[in-house]
């Protein structure tokens, strides 16, 4: 994990730990707590039209901002709960998508890929 995000899961977890929280952080209910903050950052774009989601006025981005941030913070504490190398896990599925998604068969395609063999 990067120095970044090693030092994000350390101020993450000194954080429960301080209040007593680890007991309540296990996989299950921060899957669930990540599930409910990623669906907050759903509501912000919603019914925005394609536009206007990439062009959010200051106070609607200032609030995706904040989810953002809620998704990130629960997401970095799972993965420490469980002991993933979030970026090594991403990796791996760039690297998945790499073999599964040829550049020039996919391009400008929306199309889902047939599973990899194993």
């Amino acid at each position: 994990m990067s120095t970044e995000l090693e030092r994000l899961a350390v101020r993450v977890r000194e954080f429960a730990r301080a209040r007593d929280w680890e007991q309540f952080h296990t996989p299950k209910n921060l899957t669930m707590a990540l599930a409910g903050e990623v669906g907050e950052l759903v509501a912000e774009l919603q019914w925005l039209t394609p536009e206007e989601s990439g062009d959010l006025d200051p106070e609607t981005l200032a609030r995706v901002r904040s989810e953002l941030g809620d998704v990130t913070v629960y997401l970095v504490r799972l993965a420490d709960v469980l002991g993933v190398d979030l970026l090594e896990a991403a990796g791996s599925k760039l690297d998945e998508g790499e073999r599964r998604y040829d550049r020039d068969l996919y391009r400008g395609s929306a199309r889902k890929a047939p599973p990899l063999a194993p």
